[in-house]
């Protein structure tokens, strides 16, 4: 399984090289950065102490969809309040959740936003699950580094044991479901439902492989019935 990290637009090299050094510990060697080049001041390396080989091979990018742009499943961390979905999980549901999606999907990425502002509202909808740190109300931030040490204990066990794909396992399976659904809440005249367009994606993101199958299997009983009765009235 490839499970890079991803920063968008991180402004604090040491950040960066905080954020290396957690990766290298915890066993994470894949590094993505978009829109900065913050990575190359000597701070960052400083930092990594030890990690500088992650800081060699980081890939940059324009824009997240570019560094998400080969990745099967996402999951990007963020302040519960900036959540716009109605599931939120915490790192511990989120490392149950990836256990069964590494199963069947090869590539899954984990994005943390701006240090002072985070992930807009357009970014995270380019994901497929929220997740952020439970923490005390009267502190309600870590900084980046610390975020990513974090989940990458948190996650660290995801690299422990090579996982043979089942053989059913299709990358796009999650993608494909998501646009049968955008299709039939337009057939259905109910796609300016906001609250629960948003509901439907982030629940698509919590399905296991046989679930996913299942629900293949019922839109397209769905989608038949629905062409013949409108066959039918024409």
């Amino acid at each position: 399984m490839s499970f890079p990290l991803i920063l968008v637009s991180p402004a604090r090299p040491e950040n960066i090289g905080a954020a290396a050094r957690a990766m290298k510990t915890m066993g994470f060697t894949e590094l993505r950065i978009v829109a900065s080049d913050a990575w190359q001041d000597p701070a960052a390396r400083r930092v990594a102490h030890g990690a500088g080989e992650i800081l060699d091979r980081v890939q940059t990018y324009a824009t997240l969809s570019d560094a998400l742009a080969d990745v099967d499943f996402s999951v990007a961390t963020t302040a519960r309040s900036r959540a716009k979905f109605r599931y939120y999980a915490t790192p511990v549901q989120v490392e149950t959740i990836l256990q069964e999606k590494r199963q069947w999907l090869p590539r899954i990425a984990l994005v943390f936003g701006r240090e002072d502002s985070g992930l807009t509202n357009e970014e995270l909808d380019q994901v497929d699950l929220l997740t952020g740190i439970p923490m005390a109300a009267d502190y309600p931030s870590l900084n980046l580094g610390q975020a990513v040490m974090v989940y990458c204990y948190q996650l660290a066990s995801l690299n422990q044991v090579t996982v043979t794909p089942a053989e059913t396992a299709n990358a796009l399976q999650l993608q494909a479901l998501r646009q049968r659904f955008q299709q039939l809440l337009t057939t259905l005249e109910v796609s300016d439902d906001t609250k629960m367009v948003d509901w439907i994606d982030q629940r698509i993101g919590l399905l296991e492989q046989r679930d996913s199958a299942m629900l293949h299997r019922l839109l397209h009983d769905v989608e038949k019935k629905l062409a013949e009765h409108y066959s039918a009235k024409s």
